[in-house]
This record gives structure tokens, C-alpha cells and sequence, in this order.
């Protein structure tokens, strides 16, 4: 079956291979952070589907590497069953992230905030980037320390074995 986290973790090469997958869900906390508006929401608001949640800052050299691939994944997978999240942890000005996304040429993903880091400490947010991904019941299934090549064959293979089988 597609979802055992073995056969997931066998599907990744390269930089995909920090892409740990759990031996069982995690809960997620319910802790607010900002969209672009300034409008709180919660990672609940996004059940229902397959969610990769990236936690960024404008300073990040990495980040800026990484960006343009998720922005590709959502462009090729995003839609009712899929979806990348991207939220700027610490002190990110808007207009900073807006030049940001500007730069590297990114107009798909959302400028949502956690100027205060509490989405980031309650999920163990040590260092950025850092990359989850969530099943469509809201849970943690998967995580990732460090940037990665997120455009990958085995990225996009591991991510429709997901998106394709929502057992």
C-alpha cells in the first residue's frame, strides 16, 4: 500500500532523503498565524487534502533556493486534493516577503506569517527551512530539516503515490 511510511521513505533519492516519513500520524497544534490580510487562521483550515506546510524567512539563503521548486509543485500538483503552504516564521516585514516572492519570480504560494514564532515552537521549528507535510485529517505524516529538491522525480512520485491513494 502506498501509505506505509517504508515504502514512501524507499520512493525518495538525493536531497529527498531528509524527507522522514512517521511510523504513525502526529496531531498538529491550533495555534493561529497571519495570512497576507492579517486574517488569523489555523492549519485546520486546510483538511480535507494533502498539505505541505513550509516554514521560511526572507534572510534564509536556502529558502530562496528551495522557493521556486515548491511553487513548481503546487503549479503541478496543487488543486482539491493538494496544496503548499508557505509561512514566514520570525521578523518578516510583508513588504520584505512580498520583494522576496517578487525576486524569485514565485506569484502562487501564500505570504502567510508566524510573526511571533508560536505556530513554529509548537511544532518544534528549530531552523528553516523546515517542511511538513500533513494528511488531509490534519495530522503530521512526514518532516523535513533543510532545503530540498522538492522538483525531483522522487519528490513528485512519493507525493502521487499520497495524493492519488487518500486511504
Amino acid at each position: 500500500m502506498a501509505h506505509d511510511p517504508a515504502e514512501l521513505q524507499a520512493m525518495l533519492d538525493g536531497s529527498m532523503k531528509k524527507l522522514r516519513f512517521h511510523s504513525a500520524p502526529k496531531p498538529v497544534p491550533a495555534t493561529a498565524f497571519q495570512t497576507k490580510d492579517g486574517q488569523e487562521i489555523t492549519l485546520k483550515a486546510y483538511e480535507g487534502k494533502h498539505v505541505l506546510v513550509n516554514f521560511w524567512a526572507t534572510w534564509c539563503a536556502p529558502c530562496r533556493k528551495e522557493m521556486p521548486m515548491l511553487a513548481g509543485l503546487q503549479s503541478d500538483l496543487g488543486g482539491e486534493a493538494f496544496e503548499v503552504v508557505t509561512i514566514a516564521t520570525g521578523r518578516n516585514p510583508p513588504p520584505a516577503m512580498v520583494a522576496f516572492f517578487d525576486e524569485i519570480g514565485v506569484d502562487n504560494l501564500p505570504l502567510h506569517r508566524d510573526p511571533k514564532q508560536a505556530l513554529a515552537r509548537e511544532m518544534g521549528v528549530a531552523g528553516l527551512p523546515v517542511t511538513v507535510l500533513l494528511d488531509p485529517e490534519g495530522r503530521e505524516i512526514a518532516r523535513m530539516l533543510g532545503d530540498a529538491e522538492w522538483d525531483s522525480e522522487s519528490a513528485n512520485a512519493a507525493l502521487r503515490a499520497l495524493i492519488d491513494n487518500p486511504a
